[in-house]
């Protein structure tokens, strides 16, 4: 004969039957799975992120602690900034830009055409021509012929002329060798204060 079983009384604690244990293990490890989900994955692109960052801060700051000129053209928005228009076709292009709180400055180098030297001088003033350039003018002084690397005593005949403009507008200075007439090289230093 069975004993029918007598309801829990009020005062007893009662306990939910327990689970079978494979289903505990299952739960936990849903649980930790969840768990490193939602904080490693994040936490893993923020350390990605940051080695990008520190890498890229490392390229910039390569970039300009640089002396000397990189090859390559300016940026438009640097050329236009500068006025420093430089002829299509031009090869043997470098720059160097050099930024503080009183003064910045755009070293600029370029091989042209008589016709680009032209084109170059008419962009800077319309007035300007190859005439205006005045031989033996050395218009680019030593502090900037050092930063840029410009050695001008090599053969000549050189020539130069400095574009003043009032603040804000930036002053030129260009030398020009017109060692190879047909083929002259500029060298132009922009100097503008902010």
């Amino acid at each position: 004969m069975t004993v029918p079983r007598q309801p829990p009384s009020p005062y007893e604690e009662t306990r939910p039957p327990e689970e079978p244990r494979g289903h505990v293990i299952r739960r936990r490890a849903l649980t930790l799975l969840i768990i490193v989900l939602l904080i490693g994955i994040p936490a893993g692109y923020l350390v990605i992120s940051a080695n990008q960052s520190r890498d890229s801060g490392k390229d910039k700051e390569a970039k300009y602690s640089a002396t000397g000129l990189t090859i390559g053209w300016p940026s438009k928005v640097q050329r236009r900034l500068y006025e420093t228009p430089i002829p299509h076709y031009s090869r043997n292009v470098a720059y160097y830009e050099t930024n503080n709180y009183k003064v910045s400055r755009l070293y600029t180098q370029f091989l042209t055409s008589k016709g680009g030297l032209d084109t170059f001088l008419k962009e800077v003033d319309e007035h300007y021509t190859v005439d205006d350039l005045k031989k033996g003018d050395i218009t680019i002084g030593a502090r900037d012929r050092n930063v840029a690397g410009w050695d001008f005593t090599g053969p000549g005949p050189w020539y130069g002329l400095t574009h003043d403009q009032k603040d804000p507008m930036p002053t030129q200075s260009i030398v020009v060798n017109l060692s190879n007439p047909d083929h002259p090289m500029v060298f132009v230093v922009s100097t503008t204060e902010p």
